[in-house]
């Protein structure tokens, strides 16, 4: 394929420009408001629990591994309560290695127990969500998501930040109140743009950090900024990390990134300039590719691109109008 020629599909845009993944969990937000539901839902019997410790659930075969709730939880929290809090996820909504309306609770503990014990089989084991999240069905990295995400907000918002007074668990796990001043806090989110940018020729820039001769590109990236819109972000960050002036851009979909707070909001932009001048801190370096440059430096392993497990490489390929080969084992 030339520069000058485009897959009929290439960088177009439609009304929904990236496919919209359904929720796989109702993480029933007035449910979770009725004063001891967790508890309840452990006593029931019939409620499914995962666990998170230092980051890392169990997983046992290909999946998560959910154990039956109330257990489970006496033996977590045997001798010592306060290394161990429950929190609600949901219901899931369709079937997958959970029945259909299954109940599901996160257990964070300090201390992971071994597998083999605390209810725990022995052929479980602790991972990270990078490590598994290749092999996970969509139900189960949904999940784990979620549960990322609420369980390192717990982990750095025990305490009131308008006096310092620790504070209560609530809603389910959704809410904290400082049982002082009585305010309430809700898990965050941080706004993070990431963008392929395409210059006036049909190229695309991607960068890269660390090392000068490392081979990994992606898109670009940054935080969005207290006052400012996400168009601002995408011209600020293209403008601070390559020296890029962006012309136009627009939205094409998002991504929950929870590790350890992030919404990545996709962006296409264009630029009318040709030279990129990384900022040597971000970003150390910067390349464009036509489409035929790009699949034959991933096929022949001159470059690496991001997973097909992030936003950035649906960015890409929606540039790209089709599938983009990686280097075969």
């Amino acid at each position: 394929m030339s520069n000058t020629e485009s897959p009929a599909l290439a960088n177009h845009l439609m009304d929904t420009v990236l496919p919209v993944r359904p929720a796989m969990v109702d993480r029933g937000s007035g449910v979770r408001m009725k004063p001891g539901m967790v508890e309840d839902l452990i006593a029931s019997g019939t409620a499914k629990a995962m666990v998170i410790s230092q980051r890392k659930a169990l997983v046992s075969a290909d999946g998560l591994w959910f154990g039956d709730a109330a257990p489970l939880w006496k033996a977590l929290t045997t001798g010592d309560t306060d290394t161990a809090a429950a929190i609600y996820l949901g219901t899931t909504l369709g079937p997958s290695s959970l029945l259909e309306g299954t109940s599901v609770l996160l257990f964070t503990v300090a201390e992971p127990p071994a597998p083999g014990t605390a209810t725990v089989p022995a052929d479980a084991h602790w991972a990270g969500f990078r490590e598994v999240a290749g092999r996970l069905d969509a139900n189960d990295t949904a999940l784990f998501i979620e549960a990322s995400a609420i369980s390192n907000w717990h982990a750095t918002h025990t305490h009131c930040p308008q006096c310092g007074n620790p504070t209560d668990v609530e809603a389910g796990g959704w809410v904290r109140r400082c049982p002082k001043d009585n305010s309430e806090h809700y898990p965050r989110t941080d706004p993070a743009i990431i963008v392929t940018v395409v210059g006036p020729d049909g190229r695309l820039l991607l960068g890269g950090g660390g090392p000068a001769d490392a081979r990994n590109y992606s898109t670009l990236a940054g935080f969005v900024e207290p006052g400012e819109s996400l168009e601002q972000a995408v011209v600020r960050e293209i403008g601070e990390e390559v020296g890029v002036r962006v012309t136009a851009c627009q939205y094409l979909g998002s991504q929950s990134w929870p590790f350890p707070a992030s919404l990545m909001l996709g962006f296409t932009a264009t630029t009318d300039d040709t030279v990129a001048r990384p900022d040597g801190v971000e970003v150390t370096r910067a390349r464009w590719f036509s489409r035929e440059e790009l699949q034959q430096a991933v096929s022949n392993g001159e470059i690496t691109i991001s997973t097909r497990l992030s936003i950035a490489r649906s960015l890409i390929e929606h540039w790209y109008g089709g599938f983009i080969e990686d280097l075969q084992p």
